[in-house]
């Protein structure tokens, strides 16, 4: 229903004009009256009613005054002026405004009626071509923003394309929303829905249905850091079990300063999310930063090779080293060889499919290898057909990877235990591999079910010296090594055998070797380099 405002300084006109006919008929209501000609203006300024009844003379402003004025504020309603027969000069001035609609006093009815009719057809069309205007408008901004997310566009966006498309912001980023738990179709909750913020006129974000997944566009400052509070929240376990949280899977692209490059934030987002293969237990969110460069060189410090390649031969040879220490027992280097592979995995360009197949063929191979080299042992392996249905079926790497450990477990515990294997073992192994890190016994001890100061004691009564003792020992060990390689800096053989501080290696080596690291090269008949500390 249209909205009605009558201004006339004469209350008996204007209560007449309230029942002279049946405005609810017409499909207008009341919303303001008025006597004098400011108090109309404002009222007319404030309410924008859809139809204004205006008297020529009225006190304060003129009729013709106050429609001018109100158009120059934006008012875009009809206006029905009213005036006696001797005041139609006022009316001509009005029209030449643009009213169209002029009623003499006293008021005729069915004339009335006439106007009202006319007026309410024109406004019913013109809201109709609006509203079909506003519909063409969103799905040619829904078009252009699919296509800024797909590609980069042919042509710089112009400023004035920027503000048709309400694309001014200094700052975007794309994140895409899915069900937590069925990857690949829509959130039963969207994260715009969730996301709190006052949308008006899509300032802060846009929303879009690609391909069936909830894709947000946030635009501005603000917006992303609304993303970086929703984060921290889902990372710090606000996903309660069964919450709207707790349904959602994030994968949010990297932020980007120009509409141009729009397509970069929503390839990362996509991208992610064809890697929910890789992520962790409970793990709501991917972002931009864990993307892999493919095949890229690991560390020094990783056992990957360089760089992880997963294929047939991969295959084979995990499948010899894990059935090897399968047969010795060596839970500990079956557990680092899983963890080297999930993290190699996470490098390589192969697709998920082709992971799952080659990991069912490490399983077979392994399970053929262990039942033709232990006839006697009386594995209980999952036969093949459930093997392979159920790494097919599985949605994480994770989930795979804890079924092989699960499956080398029984196969071990089916063979028998070695008395070799023992804790103060595993601790020197896990040690001889870490040595390079900040090793703390106190931190290491829970990992084995000990407390640090038992441990310390055991470790120095079995093994002879201290804890930290050892563990210089090892770096000092592994630096006389690199020394004698003459391929790396002091500094730089300092930092890869675990001490930050070259100033201090230099005294624990002297401490352990009686010799400076340049006098030990030169013992070893090499040239001794100029250079012991990094540049400034």
């Amino acid at each position: 229903m249209e909205t009605l405002f009558i201004a006339d300084d004469e209350a008996s006109i204007r209560n007449g004009l309230k029942c002279i006919i049946d405005w609810e008929e017409l499909g207008f209501s009341l919303c303001g009256e008025a006597s004098n000609g400011k108090d109309a203006l404002s009222q007319i300024l404030a309410l924008k009613p859809g139809l204004v009844l205006l008297d020529v003379k009225m006190p304060g402003m003129h009729g013709t005054e106050v429609i001018r004025l109100a158009r120059e504020g934006g008012f875009q309603g009809k206006c029905i002026i009213l005036s006696g027969y001797s005041d139609f000069k006022y009316a001509q001035e009005a029209i030449r405004s643009g009213v169209r609609f002029y009623l003499t006093k006293p008021i005729d009815e069915d004339e009335l009626i006439q106007t009202v009719s006319q007026i309410q057809k024109e406004l019913s069309e013109e809201q109709q071509r609006s509203s079909h205007f506003a519909q063409y408008k969103n799905k040619a901004k829904n078009v252009v923003l699919q296509e800024l997310l797909h590609s980069a566009p042919e042509a710089p966006f112009s400023e004035d394309d920027r503000r048709i498309f309400r694309l001014t912001a200094d700052v975007y980023q794309v994140v895409v929303c899915e069900d937590f738990h069925a990857p690949s179709s829509a959130a039963p909750y969207t994260f715009a829905e969730m996301l709190k913020v006052t949308n008006r006129n899509n300032i802060i974000f846009d929303h879009l249905n690609i391909d069936g997944r909830d894709v947000v566009l946030l635009k501005g400052v603000h917006a992303l850091n609304k993303l970086e509070g929703f984060l921290e929240r889902l990372e710090q376990g606000d996903a309660q079990e069964g919450s709207p949280m707790d349904s959602m899977f994030l994968a949010y692209g990297r932020p980007v300063h120009a509409v141009e490059d729009l397509h970069l934030s929503y390839a990362d987002a996509s991208a992610l999310l064809a890697r929910r293969f890789f992520c962790l237990p409970r793990q709501h969110t991917a972002g931009y930063d864990t993307l892999p460069h493919t095949n890229r060189s690991p560390s020094p410090e990783s056992n990957i090779p360089t760089p992880f390649i997963w294929n047939a031969d991969t295959v084979a040879d995990y499948a010899g080293r894990l059935t090897d220490y399968i047969g010795a027992y060596n839970r500990r280097m079956t557990v680092d060889t899983l963890q080297e592979i999930e993290l190699g995995l996470m490098s390589v360009s192969n697709g998920i499919n082709e992971i799952r197949l080659l990991l069912i063929d490490l399983y077979l191979q392994i399970k053929e290898n262990l039942t033709r080299n232990y006839p006697s042992a009386g594995f209980s392996f999952r036969n093949n057909s459930e093997a392979i249905e159920y790494i097919h079926s599985r949605s994480y790497l994770y989930e795979i990877l804890h079924f092989l450990s699960e499956q080398f477990e029984t196969a071990m515990n089916a063979m028998g235990n070695s008395s070799k294997d023992t804790i103060l073992a595993d601790v020197l192994f896990y040690i001889d591999h870490n040595f390079h890190r900040n090793l703390k016994l106190e931190a290491i001890a829970p990992l084995f079910g000990y407390n640090s100061a038992y441990l310390g004691k055991i470790f120095t009564k079995s093994v002879g010296e201290s804890f930290n003792s050892y563990v210089d020992h090892r770096r000092i060990e592994h630096s006389k090594k690199l020394l004698a390689e003459n391929r790396l800096k002091v500094y730089e053989i300092a930092k890869q055998a675990g001490y930050k501080n070259v100033d201090y290696f230099h005294k624990k080596f002297r401490k352990y070797t009686g010799m400076s690291p340049a006098e030990f090269r030169k013992g070893q008949g090499l040239d001794t380099e100029s250079e012991s500390y990094p540049p400034p």
